[in-house]
């Protein structure tokens, strides 16, 4: 008959099918961590690769970042912002809802607020890519923590061959 050795981890006594389950826990916590780090950037990569793809640069008239090709979140949000300039400028400062239906320069206007939902919605991709690898760290970290408290559980069988 096998005695279960207990494990102590400061104050508490883990028993051994609880030491294997926290250590589980814990391995669970890395393999999901890296996963979402994996995820994230994989996404990351691929906006990037789809936005450089588009070939857009930055206009000219930009007052940051003119002239950088769009691949990244701060070049899309750059690109957004002057095309929102330019729209203004073209319609003397009114936003699509605001001319009238058969105002020609609407169309130029509705063009340049899908551009900028395209570009902003590839911003917020980067964000959640960003937030996605940082919990990934974060979780993996956790879980490296607590596969670390509670110490590789050997039978005392195995010990006394």
């Amino acid at each position: 008959m096998t005695t279960a050795t207990l494990t102590s981890v400061g104050d508490v006594t883990l028993s051994p099918t609880r030491a294997r389950l926290v250590r589980t826990v814990g391995f669970l916590g890395i393999l999901a961590g890296g996963v979402m780090l994996v995820a994230g950037a994989a996404v990351w990569v691929m906006v990037s690769t789809q936005l450089g793809a588009e070939q857009i640069t930055v206009s000219d008239d930009s007052p940051y970042l003119a002239g950088a090709p769009v691949n990244g979140p701060l070049t899309a949000f750059a690109e957004a912002e002057i095309i929102n300039h330019h729209a203004l400028a073209a319609s003397e400062g009114l936003t699509y809802a605001q001319l009238e239906q058969d105002d020609p320069i609407r169309a130029t206007v509705m063009n340049a607020s899908f551009l900028r939902a395209s570009l902003f919605t590839s911003v917020v991709s980067y964000g959640v890519s960003a937030l996605v690898m940082g919990l990934g760290l974060i979780l993996a970290m956790f879980g490296w923590t607590i596969r670390s408290l509670v110490p590789v559980q050997r039978s005392s069988a195995a010990v006394s061959n």
